[in-house]
């Protein structure tokens, strides 16, 4: 949504509760737009490609640049830029603040330039080192893909960028759309390129996705009236303060990938399919978590910042402890909803390709990933405080504790006579929950206080209610149950027991005076008379 020119306005720095959660909303509608759209990808993927060598030749292909863009622009970029950004905003320090998005540009730009340069003139020896047991022919064609793939690379490079410097101007409308724009180009990349020229037409599908990406932010670009100069100065401290928190976020995403490759090991080690339970396990799991989780830390990250920089510590407070508060009532629900229709979605996503047992081993994953819903959301905003702080290193120790105890865990869990893969889920669970714990009990020290007395309440009424809930959809089962069992009548199933759930959550939250539900409510209302 778009905000007023001038960014050291209150309404800027910090937003009102209304606009935060119309902000959240833009995000989530277009985070789900883009997930409906990746499952059509996949269902045509499957069924142009299937699990044949031309599509382990694309995916082989994306590996590097993807890596790279990590590397030098992935999400640890912004994690530091819009800090610092948002800061220089905040101080009415606007030509100050497009030097340092010029110098940031310029040089991130520069750094894809030349490692794309490095990686396209290496391509063969890399494919050849990559997959040596590809033929010269595949081999051939994966080169060609990675070539392709490295101009997509450099645009998504601009595209970061130009995503910070729009949510520091808490606009979230053009960077939600930019990923739906980018699966959409890769939906026509697979539905009319590929039939034409074949596993190319993927790489081309993500080169135009690139572009689209970057040019929906433009017209933001222009309205906030960005300043792009070329020029290069390294010595710059703003600069440098910028590269100094992007290295400790980077090594925060390397340990948040090492979990999951310390459970793919200890999943392998388990037998045949533990791997793709715990897959399957972990990306249910992670749907509603980023609806919920990342959505709303998306939105709220710029205005801690913009608080930070402006020294209001109990504005930081107040959005903190109530962006958190808005997590806890929808993640809570959110996990309970897992185990109760976990079961029945897990059958209608499989379509009948497993057995019960197979379908029994991915619920019994989910089961304990469900709480993660809630640990792994409110990490996404209690994380972000120490960011909006230009404090990367404190969540990284921390989050190097969580991978100990995670890995510890991991390899108690899955001896033989314990909990086997379902114990992994549970590692990943217990560990991020050390982690939320700890920054948490690091920020109230720090912050003198994070109005505790609030968050217990709304968990309070919130766990409350989600018992309603649940004792609603049992109740509910017992009659619903008698639906027939096909796929039609399993979708009805689960969309009544919800139903029946929602609304039980729902009046209980408002006979209990949630003040998180008569917020929602009062919202949905005035929308209603506008």
């Amino acid at each position: 949504m778009t905000a007023t020119r001038t960014p050291a306005t209150s309404t800027t720095i910090s937003p009102t509760l209304g606009r935060i959660m119309r902000s959240t909303a833009i995000v989530v509608a277009f985070s789900l737009g883009s997930k409906v759209v990746s499952l059509g990808q996949t269902f045509l993927i499957a069924r142009q490609f299937g699990l044949s060598a031309d599509y382990d030749s694309f995916v082989t292909a994306n590996t590097i640049p993807e890596q790279i863009f990590n590397l030098i622009a992935g999400g640890a970029l912004s994690y530091a830029f819009i800090p610092m950004f948002g800061g220089l905003l905040v101080q009415d320090k606007r030509e100050q603040a497009w030097e340092l998005a010029s110098n940031v540009l310029n040089t991130v730009l520069l750094a894809a330039l030349f490692i794309s340069g490095i990686v396209f003139l290496a391509a063969p020896s890399l494919i050849g080192s990559l997959a040596p047991k590809m033929t010269p022919l595949l081999q051939a064609q994966t080169v060609d893909l990675m070539r392709i793939l490295l101009v997509s690379l450099i645009i998504f490079c601009m595209s970061g960028l130009s995503i910070g410097i729009l949510q520091s101007h808490q606009h979230f409308l053009l960077p939600a759309a930019a990923p739906l724009l980018y699966d959409l180009a890769l939906l026509f990349g697979i539905a009319v390129l590929a039939p034409r020229y074949g596993v190319r037409g993927l790489a081309y599908g993500a080169v135009l996705g690139a572009a689209a990406h970057f040019l929906i932010q433009v017209p933001g670009l222009i309205f906030y009236k960005m300043r792009w100069r070329p020029f290069l100065n390294w010595r710059d401290p703003t600069f440098l303060r910028v590269i100094a928190l992007m290295i400790p976020r980077a090594l925060g995403l390397a340990l948040l990938n090492l979990n999951l490759l310390v459970a793919v090991y200890f999943a392998n080690n388990i037998g045949e399919g533990a791997v793709s339970a715990f897959n399957w396990g972990w990306r249910l799991m992670q749907f509603p978590e980023t609806l919920i989780g990342t959505a709303l830390g998306i939105v709220i990250f710029p205005t801690l910042a913009a608080l930070s920089a402006a020294g209001d510590s109990e504005g930081k407070r107040n959005a903190m402890s109530g962006a958190l508060r808005y997590i806890l009532f929808a993640a809570i629900p959110a996990a309970f909803l897992l185990v109760l229709v976990g079961r029945p979605t897990v059958g209608l996503l499989e379509g009948g390709q497993l057995n019960d047992a197979g379908a029994s081993l991915i619920y019994s994953v989910l089961v304990f990933f469900a709480p993660g819903v809630i640990v792994h959301s409110a990490v996404e905003i209690v994380a972000r405080s120490f960011y909006a702080d230009k404090d990367t290193v404190t969540p990284l120790f921390v989050a190097l504790l969580s991978a100990i105890v995670n890995i510890t865990l991991a390899y108690l869990l899955t001896q033989p006579g314990s909990l086997g893969i379902p114990g992994l889920a549970l590692a990943n669970t217990v560990a991020v929950t050390v982690e939320l714990l700890v920054l948490l009990l690091i920020l109230r020290r720090r912050w003198n206080g994070i109005h505790e007395g609030a968050l217990v309440a709304t968990v309070t009424k919130t766990v409350l209610a989600s018992l309603a809930l649940t004792a609603a959809m049992l109740a509910a089962s017992v009659v619903l149950n008698r639906i027939g069992g096909s796929k039609l009548n399993d979708v009805i199933r689960i969309g009544l027991l919800t139903g029946v759930g929602g609304a039980a959550f729902i009046l209980v939250n408002y006979l209990l005076r949630s003040d998180e539900m008569l917020h929602v409510l009062r919202m949905v209302a005035a929308r209603r008379r506008s």
